[in-house]
């Protein structure tokens, strides 16, 4: 691992207590303007999350509607009743954002797919950069508000499914990630990055995560777009096991 990595990951609890734990469960209030855009308003506006954390698989309840829940891992996602009946089901979900841009609609199982795997990688960085397939690079700093910020890039291994393979974590003095970039494969092609920004972190079970996220366009210069807020997250009650 690289120097920076080390630091990152013992900043958010460490390997050894990462490693000791396989699932975790959150309280989610969720918004943004991208649900809008997608033609899927609401579907996720407050639910649980459960994750595990070495495989990738989520559960995200409700969904859609009372009673309902989606069941996401990278080869399959479902929306299932609460007793497991299945309502809808796609296989190899990540074919069906082919041909899509950024205003394409979605269908239910688009929302359920892009939410499970972009919560799964949320919820295991920077552990997960430790992995087997994964590279990390400190490359150049970066000045924002008043701050020096280190940076690491990340190259995820084609087995994991994510946003895009090349994704670049912003960190402060502390060893917390405050921003995070990417351009997202299921929006098609982008000319520039989404800024993900990460505050308010707290420990749970001995692991430290940001419990505020809000997502944003970029301009020319790399700097945010503040409105619209694209995706906002808040995170409560969070439990590792």
């Amino acid at each position: 691992m690289t120097d920076l990595l080390d630091t990152v990951i013992a900043a958010h609890g460490g390997l050894d207590r990462w490693r000791s734990a396989t699932r975790l469960t959150a309280q989610v209030q969720a918004g943004g303007a991208l649900w809008d855009v997608k033609g899927q308003p609401g579907v996720l506006d407050r639910y649980t999350i459960s994750v595990d954390l070495h495989r990738q698989s989520a559960t995200l309840a409700p969904f859609a509607e009372p009673g309902l829940r989606a069941v996401y891992t990278p080869d399959r996602v479902a929306v299932e009743t609460a007793d497991g009946r299945v309502t809808e089901e796609r296989v190899q979900p990540r074919d069906s954002f082919a041909g899509h841009t950024l205003e394409t609609p979605w269908d239910r199982l688009h929302a359920a797919y892009f939410a499970g795997y972009a919560m799964w990688t949320y919820l295991t960085e920077p552990f997960v950069f430790a992995e087997p397939g994964f590279t990390a690079t400190e490359i150049e700093p970066w000045e924002e508000s008043g701050e020096t910020w280190r940076r690491l890039q990340v190259i995820f291994p084609e087995h994991i499914a994510t946003h895009s393979r090349v994704q670049t974590y912003y960190i402060d003095a502390e060893g917390l990630i405050r921003r995070h970039d990417y351009r997202p494969d299921v929006f098609g092609a982008a000319d520039r990055d989404s800024a993900h920004y990460t505050w308010e972190h707290r420990t749970f079970g001995g692991l430290v995560f940001p419990t505020r996220r809000s997502v944003h366009l970029t301009d020319e210069h790399n700097q945010k777009v503040a409105e619209p807020v694209i995706i906002s997250i808040a995170l409560a009650d969070i439990t590792v096991s």
